[in-house]
């Protein structure tokens, strides 16, 4: 049997849109469906070589970390207690680790150093079939607005501010009389800036962003306040910001963009022991200055992607209808077009192949 598959066989060339055979799956493995696959701006940092010292290539490659779909076959020996059938609809957790490190052993199997993330490596969401080991399947009632295409971006977009959010709450840093900025409402952004909310505790959620079309986003996600930052300097955002919440100064900010810009009006507008969760991946240096940093004692945290029950929690606040989805569906044939698109920076939430 055959399937389509846009593989990736170099760096900074257009993925090739071929008909290749189904894999095989391993004796604990099980044969997915892609119904939905999200196209997350990584996947055009992975063929720009972002990540070429970071994960070994072997190429041919299928991009595509964000799937959901459907059980199509299981193989003899993944487990009843599993509770996998075919035709279950399922979500696959993307962070695959070796299972013997410090971080697999706590549950961060998707920051483990001697791990695979789907997508980087061999099979990927730009494919039709895709061979997963079953404890990385979670399976989801089919219901509403759960179908792959919302199902898929939640493993990434809607998955890692989620985690970051839960690090600033940690952090001591939201609540009321606290005021919480979403930086960026991109692919991440439109869903953190709804974790913002949800997780908030009663904080102001304030969005920053630079075009009208993503501040309507953040509006429309339940934001408090949005605020364009384009063209506009520091104390321009400032004024504004106290402007509408009555504070120049933010005490946490979840920072989905990634740009050395964007990090630096972070802590340029942070307030003393205020946090900064960073987990957009833009550019690639941080340059903030030292003494405020250490004098206000501000926090930083590096958050990467999320872990299995971070993911598991993030789909029950889907089931209970407490997530709002910005997806737009593309055709395979659009692909390379798409990731183009991703690279300008033109996509308002996700954009999620849908094989027809």
């Amino acid at each position: 049997m055959k399937m389509r598959a846009a593989r990736m066989y170099g760096y900074k060339q257009p993925l090739r849109l071929e008909e290749v055979p189904v894999p095989e799956i391993g004796p604990e493995e099980v044969l997915v469906k892609v119904g939905g696959a999200g196209m997350c701006r990584t996947d055009f940092q992975l063929i720009d070589g972002y990540f070429d010292s970071g994960q070994s290539m072997n190429f041919p490659l299928t991009p595509g970390h964000e799937i959901a779909g459907w059980v199509y076959a299981l193989g003899p020996q993944v487990p009843k207690a599993a509770g996998l059938s075919e035709g279950d609809q399922v979500v696959v957790f993307g962070g695959w680790g070796d299972g013997s490190c410090r971080q697999c052993q706590g549950g961060n199997e998707q920051i483990c150093t001697r791990g695979h993330w789907v997508g980087f490596g061999g099979h990927g969401g730009y494919e039709e079939y895709v061979p997963v080991h079953y404890r990385y399947l979670i399976g989801v009632p089919a219901d509403g607005e759960l179908t792959p295409e919302t199902l898929a971006p939640l493993t990434d977009a809607g998955l890692t501010p989620y985690r970051g959010l839960k690090k600033l709450r940690a952090a001591g840093v939201l609540g009321p009389g606290r005021t919480v900025a979403v930086t960026g409402i991109g692919g991440l952004g439109s869903y953190g800036a709804q974790y913002a909310k949800l997780l908030g505790g009663g904080a102001t959620v304030v969005a920053f962003a630079r075009s009208d079309e993503k501040l309507k986003v953040a509006r429309d996600n339940g934001v408090d306040h949005a605020i364009s930052v384009r063209d506009k300097t520091t104390d321009e955002v400032r004024t504004e910001l106290e402007t509408l919440t009555g504070r120049p100064e933010l005490d946490a900010v979840i920072e989905c963009a990634g740009s050395r810009e964007s990090i630096q009006l972070a802590f340029a507008l942070l307030a003393t022991e205020g946090a900064v969760a960073s987990v957009g991946l833009i550019g690639n240096r941080i340059d903030v200055p030292l003494f405020p940093f250490v004098a206000r004692e501000f926090s930083y945290f590096g958050s990467f992607w999320g872990n299995y029950n971070d993911l598991t929690e993030v789909l029950a606040l889907a089931q209970q209808g407490r997530v709002k989805h910005t997806v737009t569906r593309i055709r395979f044939d659009d692909i390379n077009e798409t990731i183009d698109a991703l690279a300008r920076g033109e996509i308002i939430g996700r954009a999620v192949i849908v094989y027809d």
